[in-house]
């Protein structure tokens, strides 16, 4: 096995996932962590957000994550051999208003990682976008809308839930330049 500070961020969030998934932990990666693994490095993010489906006491979760060398500091859980961290944000497993339609697993090394579809995906950080105006995550969203098939009618749907039709419009050109269903 690679060691720890060996492991890319694909390598690490499946290390983590199944060990957790071992302890009856059901988490899902989500954020800038799938960017990363979906744009092939281009946006690199240290953050490494999972959600735990199933709301795992923070005693259980601490306690499973120091069984692999993740010690606890403030919000986050960080590894001597690692630059990147992890964080649990609060559940549901949700791209804005909507529950995450499809989870996708990988195998990496052997262990499966669990994490959002390149479609919810981009969701995910167009919510960033059109309700905190962050232009980072566009960005994000397009990389990854770039490289995998995103299904945009259900991006554009998903929008208008959103309250947010118009600013797709604005934008959908560039969800479009590349792959799409």
């Amino acid at each position: 096995m690679k060691s720890v500070g060996n492991m890319s961020v694909e390598e690490l969030a499946a290390f983590v996932c199944t060990h957790l998934e071992g302890l009856g932990i059901n988490v899902v990666l989500s954020g800038g962590a799938c960017v990363t693994i979906y744009s092939d490095n281009r946006y690199q993010s240290f953050d490494i957000d999972f959600i735990d489906n199933g709301a795992t006491p923070r005693k259980r979760l601490k306690q499973a994550l120091e069984e692999i060398g993740f010690k606890e500091h403030h919000r986050y859980f960080k590894h001597a051999d690692t630059e990147y961290f992890l964080e649990f944000p609060t559940g549901p497993l949700a791209v804005g208003n909507e529950p995450v339609g499809c989870i996708v697993s990988r195998k990496i090394d052997g262990r499966t990682l669990r994490l959002l579809s390149p479609t919810d995906c981009v969701k995910d950080r167009l919510a960033a976008y059109y309700h905190w105006k962050d232009r980072q995550s566009l960005d994000q969203a397009v990389l990854v809308a770039s490289k995998h098939q995103v299904d945009l009618k259900d991006v554009q749907r998903w929008s208008r839930q959103e309250g947010m039709i118009k600013e797709y419009h604005k934008i959908a050109s560039l969800l479009r330049k590349r792959k799409r269903v």
